[in-house]
């Protein structure tokens, strides 16, 4: 979203809608998990790999890079992230240098299904 207000008066305007694939892991995953073997022989199961999680990280690298992309192609100047905690933690970790240099501030709340004027309120506030 983009702000066309200013701090005082937000007035939030879509700019694009991404939307992360939420599949049933029997969707995502493909077999069991497998077993290692060490060298004595005796054998351990391999911790299964938690595919939502997968997907979710491979979905904010992408916004990562959507981020990237609008600091070239509009020249945005100052970029307000607002996301859980933990998405937080995994987008700061695929940022470029320039898109971490742009952000004046980070809010760690989940918004997501809440509709713009919700938003608004809770970002003026």
């Amino acid at each position: 979203m983009q702000n066309d207000g200013d701090v005082s008066g937000v007035d939030l305007k879509v700019r694009e809608t991404l939307a992360q694939p939420n599949e049933p892991d029997r969707e995502i995953g493909t077999d069991k998990p497998g077993r290692a073997h060490s060298a004595d022989g005796r054998g351990s199961a391999v911790e299964e790999l938690d595919w939502h999680d997968q997907a979710e990280a491979e979905f904010l690298k992408q916004i990562a890079f959507k981020l990237d992309d609008l600091i070239i192609e509009q020249d945005a100047t100052n970029i307000v992230l607002v996301a859980p905690p933990r998405a937080l933690g995994t987008l700061r970790s695929n940022l470029s240098v320039e898109a971490q240099a742009i952000i004046s501030a980070e809010i760690p709340k989940d918004y997501t299904n809440l509709p713009i004027d919700q938003i608004e309120r809770r970002l003026a506030a």
